[in-house]
């Protein structure tokens, strides 16, 4: 039980980042359909939110923030980036990064948190596809 309550845990602070990030870039976006693109996926990691709050519930947990310091440092490459080279392929390639990073500490905590349950495995599984559908999306703005 105790892997299965870290590893949910883990997707929530995931959850938590990858909202956080589409929540300050996506009033800069200027094409539409990327723009579009973004908040659909904002939806997709609210929705699995929900069902991995509803799990953690059953234990009597409280889900978890991003580590402070990451978040930050996220935040702060965003407006660095942004300040600079304001554009939709900039977006997309600190999207992609995000992605790329959330995808890696999944499949590490997948690994650490083998005694997990199955439940809980599949729904660190569908977070990490639909980060991989995100970045794959989101490509050709880059």
């Amino acid at each position: 039980m105790s892997d299965t309550i870290k590893l949910l845990k883990e997707c929530d602070a995931g959850i938590k980042m990858g909202i956080s990030a589409i929540d300050d870039v996506i009033g800069q976006v200027e094409n539409e359909e990327f723009k579009k693109k973004l908040t659909n996926y904002k939806k997709d990691y609210n929705f699995l939110q929900n069902e991995i709050k509803q799990m953690l519930k059953r234990f009597e947990k409280e889900g978890k923030n991003p580590n402070v310091m990451a978040k930050m440092m996220a935040k702060m490459k965003t407006w660095l980036k942004l300040t600079f080279r304001k554009s939709d392929a900039t977006i997309a390639d600190l999207m992609t990064d995000g992605c790329n990073m959330g995808v890696k500490s999944l499949n590490k905590y997948l690994n650490k948190y083998e005694a997990a349950s199955d439940e809980a495995k599949e729904l660190a599984k569908k977070l990490i596809r639909l980060m991989d559908n995100q970045e794959f999306d989101i490509r050709k703005y880059l």
